[in-house]
């Protein structure tokens, strides 16, 4: 938190001035809004999976899936909402979240797989929901500093940015 009071002046120079000027502030916010629409496909493809008794990777590719389209159409909604046309606005939303949701899926996934019996709880369980809810923190902590560094070379969520004022 420090660091963002004191750096704040140099997150314009972000594109030159390598990770310091890239605040960790400015990189959670992009993060935590990359993770908003991960955690809607995540969570739904986890629950249409196992409510439908889908092989974990079957689940999984769901997951996957809708976890990616979620996160774009977030993006796109903002960069629509700017005045920016439709193909446009997509290859804005592949630019700016593709690294970060890969590296977000392979995490929150590899955890749901890895915990012993997280799949396999089903719905109405508490390890089902714990596990997610810690796989998507652990997914979270681990994307942060990814897209602190993509966002210091003017990529990821920085191709954005220019779009949110």
């Amino acid at each position: 938190m420090s660091e963002h009071l004191h750096s704040g002046h140099h997150d314009h120079h972000a594109h030159d001035g390598g990770p310091a000027a890239t605040s960790w502030s400015m990189a959670a916010t992009a993060t935590l809004h990359c993770l908003t629409g991960c955690a809607i496909g995540e969570v739904l493809g986890m629950v249409i999976g196992t409510s439908l008794g889908l092989h974990d990777l079957a689940t999984v590719v769901l997951s996957v899936a809708l976890a990616f389209v979620f996160g774009y159409a977030l993006t796109m909604r903002g960069v629509l909402r700017a005045g920016v046309p439709w193909r446009s606005a997509l290859k804005v939303a592949l630019a700016a979240d593709t690294i970060s949701i890969t590296v977000m899926e392979i995490i929150d996934n590899t955890a749901m797989l890895t915990i012993p019996g997280a799949m396999d709880a089903g719905i109405a369980s508490v390890l089902f929901w714990m596990s997610l809810a810690a796989s998507l923190v652990l997914a979270f902590l681990i994307t942060t500093p990814v897209n602190r560094w993509l966002i210091s070379r003017g990529k990821g969520h920085a191709v954005v940015h220019q779009y949110h004022h």
